[in-house]
This record gives structure tokens, sequence and C-alpha cells, in this order.
């Protein structure tokens, strides 16, 4: 009888370590679909922003739209979605890890506060999110290296993934692909934390007025687009110092730390002027991508619950 016991014991972890392991790579293929959705959508935007962020120039809007325009009509309109193989290369991975690990940050931080199968408190939730971009920049971080190099460099000097990656370890070095690592890791922080911190407590909120468990489509794409607003204007500083750092040698310029590199935007273009350049751009992109990615995440989970994919 206890032998018995003991293999239906031992058959129960088996089933529940499989579950939980179909569960992680749902989660991952869904995060790797909305993000890779979300970040196509808005790739000429992103682009643009990224050439003025390298670039000791002034970024007002009608420039911005203005330097897409001659890029259309110079080469063509899918050139506006030049460097998005990188993104998509960098993003798939991206997207699938953050959205997973917080989904195992929450689980983790919920056991552990004795809020399991709850809404956490403030503190762990923004802590779940800050760990889970954390999680992702630190296991994809040289993609977004060659990433910016794609955007802000001609077809001439790189002509795909595999050529950025072999020149830049070629002729600046390995460490290369991760200059500008400790802003951005600076930056995750806060972004990934208020991002989902906010994105939590929308839909918390909105539970305890409506009485309804999930918030329609609509719904979730504002509170995705507020999450992003607030997350990437907190982080832009930082996100603005890792692209100079990153594209340093293909603009001609010299920084060195995060700092220096801080001090020399202020002294040559300016503190606000210099600093949150692009800001503005970020304000009508980020929200589109955040919200759409929340939205077409939670869309995707949602389905293969119905289709029974998820136990619980």
């Amino acid at each position: 009888m206890r032998s018995q016991v003991k293999h239906f014991t031992v058959l129960l972890h088996v089933v529940s370590f499989c579950v939980q392991r179909l569960t992680v790579l749902d989660t991952l293929l869904c995060g790797a679909f909305a993000g890779a959705v979300a970040k196509t959508v808005i790739a000429p935007l992103d682009r643009t922003k990224i050439i003025f962020q390298g670039k000791s120039i002034s970024l007002e809007e009608h420039e911005a739209f203005r330097l897409i325009y001659c890029t259309y009509m110079q080469d063509g309109f899918l050139s506006l979605w030049r460097g998005n193989s990188a993104t998509m290369v960098r993003v798939i991975p991206y997207a699938a890890i953050q959205f997973c690990s917080h989904d195992q940050y929450k689980g983790i931080l919920g056991r552990y506060y004795g809020f399991q199968g709850k809404a956490l408190p403030p503190f762990p939730r923004f802590l779940a999110g800050s760990l889970a971009g954390t999680t992702a920049v630190m296991l994809t971080y040289p993609l977004d290296m060659v990433r910016a190099r794609m955007a802000v460099t001609p077809r001439q000097m790189y002509s795909n993934i595999m050529h950025v990656f072999v020149r830049i370890t070629q002729e600046e070095g390995i460490k290369t692909l991760y200059r500008g690592f400790c802003p951005t890791i600076l930056g995750v922080i806060p972004y990934s934390g208020i991002t989902f911190f906010t994105y939590e407590t929308l839909k918390k909120l909105h539970a305890e007025r409506t009485r309804r468990s999930q918030p329609y489509s609509y719904e979730r794409l504002v509170f995705g687009a507020c999450a992003g607003l607030i997350g990437q204007s907190a982080s832009y500083l930082l996100d603005m110092v890792c692209r100079r750092m990153q594209t340093a040698r293909v603009t001609g310029q010299q920084y060195g730390s995060v700092l220096g590199t801080m001090k020399t935007i202020v002294v040559q273009e300016g503190g606000v002027r210099g600093l949150y350049k692009g800001l503005s751009m970020n304000w009508i992109k980020g929200p589109i991508a955040v919200g759409v990615c929340f939205d077409l995440m939670h869309n995707l989970l949602h389905k293969m619950h119905q289709l029974g994919y998820f136990t619980h």
C-alpha cells in the first residue's frame, strides 16, 4: 500500500511539473507574439526616435515626420522598417522572457508575502515588474545594441544582423556588444516596475469599481497606454544615455561613463532639450506599443484558457 501511495505521489509531482512547464511555454509564446506585433506596428516611429537620439541635433515633431517622409521617398516604403528584423530577433525573446518571468515572479512574491492567488500589494507589484524587465534585458542586451546600430546606419554599412555582430566583434571587441548596459539596467528597473505596476493597479481598481474580473478590450488598451506613457517618461533619460553610448562609434562621438555622457549632452545640447530629446515621439509610440502588447497578451492567454490548454 505504501509503495502504491509513493508511486502515486511521484506521478502527481511529474504531472504537476509537466503542467507547469506547459504553462510557462505557452506564456513565453504568447509574450513573444504580442511583443512582435506591437513593435512592428510602431517600427517607423521607433527607428526615427533612435536616429535623433544618436545625433546632436534637436528633435521637433515636424522634423521627425519629415524624416519619415524623406526616407519613404528616397528608399521606399519598406525602408521605414529597416532594422525591424533585428528588433524582432530581440523583442521576441525579450517580450517572451519579460511576460513569463513577470508571471513567475508574481507567484513567488505572492507566496512570500502571503497573497498567493490574489492581487499583490503595491511594492511587490512594482518589484515583480522590475525583476521581469531586468531578467529580460540581461538575457537579450546584445540584440538591442545590434538593433540600435542598424537603425542609425545606411544599408551599405551593415547588410544584416550577423554582419553587425561580426563587424562589432572584429573591429571594436566583444565588450562593445554590452556598451550602454549599465544605463539600460538602471532605466529598465523603473520602466518595467512602473509599467507593470500601473497596469496591474488600474486592473485592480477597475475590478473593485465595476465588479468585473476582466476589463473590456478597449479598457485594457487604455490601461496599457497609461502604463507605457508613465513608465517610459520616468526612465527616458537613461534610455537617451544608453542610445548615445550604443551608437557613439558610428556617429563619430566619444562617450565614456554614464555620468560623462549625461554631462556631454547637457553641455552641448542643453538639459531638458538634450536629455529628453525624442520624448514626445515616445508619447506617441510608447502607449500604442504597450497597449497593444498587453491587450494581445491577455487575448491570447484567454483564448488558450478557453481551448483548455491551461488547467488553472
